[in-house]
């Protein structure tokens, strides 16, 4: 159970990020490329491109005859929202934690007021756990609003192109609710233990490296036709990150210690 001393961690930090010059830009650029500018960019593309491009026809030959709409363009437009941008959609909130969770220690390091954090009358447990649900709450809405704007942009987009709109399908609520949420709190986890260690916000932030190059991977199975991302195989990935999350936290707590903290 959280209690009002945690709240006060928690809101503590959430002021300390938004109010940043520093920080509060990366949290809205790299959403704003990957959920609003790159589906724009691939929906233009299609709505420009010759209908006879042998290479549109590959991508939509992946699809079952159940994808297929009226139009290629429409078609295309699906395979892209509801296929492909759900894995590029969960970089966002490991990008979105890597900035808060990498300084939740190195931060408090940097400013000198660690040693008063660990006065307060807290567990350690309580304090790592603090700065997870920070950082997690950040991501998570870093993540619903980006949803929420790149559903604008694409459905007016795709009704200015098409001349109606295409609804997302089951993939995103099972992105939203399960992927999403499984691989942002791993990402956090693997970070704030890392930010114990560090002295440096970039030397805790390389962790988040590990968990974005399988994500590309992905990305890039997606366009070659390698793999096609669909709501199972998503709610089994989600499954697996969420299992392997709790279990780092559960052991990134076991092993966490006032020596590690003021190394």
């Amino acid at each position: 159970m959280i209690n009002s001393m945690q709240i006060a961690i928690i809101k503590r930090d959430l002021r300390s990020i938004t109010s940043n010059k520093r920080f509060f830009p990366v949290l809205l650029i790299v959403p704003l490329v990957l959920t609003v500018i790159l589906p724009l960019i691939f929906i233009l593309a299609i709505h420009f491109a010759p209908e006879d491009m042998g290479d549109f026809q590959k991508m939509l030959d992946m699809l079952p005859f159940s994808g297929q709409l009226d139009t290629m363009s429409r078609t295309l437009i699906a395979l892209i929202l509801n296929s492909i941008m759900p894995i590029f959609f969960t970089i966002t909130p490991i990008m979105a934690a890597s900035v808060m969770a990498a300084s939740s220690f190195v931060g408090e390091k940097e400013k000198r007021t660690l040693e008063t954090l660990l006065y307060c009358p807290l567990s350690l447990k309580q304090i790592f756990t603090s700065k997870v649900l920070a950082s997690f709450i950040l991501s998570m809405a870093v993540s619903f609003a980006s949803f929420f704007a790149m559903l604008i942009v694409v459905e007016t987009a795709t009704l200015l192109t098409t001349g109606s709109m295409l609804l997302p399908d089951i993939s995103w609520l099972v992105t939203m609710l399960v992927v999403s949420p499984a691989v942002s709190l791993l990402a956090i986890t693997l970070i704030v233990s890392g930010s114990a260690k560090a002295q440096t916000m970039e030397e805790s932030q390389q962790r988040a490296v590990f968990l974005i190059l399988p994500l590309l991977l992905l990305v890039a199975g997606q366009f070659t036709g390698v793999i096609l991302i669909n709501a199972w195989l998503l709610l089994g990935l989600g499954a697996i990150l969420a299992v392997l999350a709790l279990l780092l936290m559960k052991g990134s707590m076991r092993k966490f210690s006032y020596e590690i903290l003021l190394r």
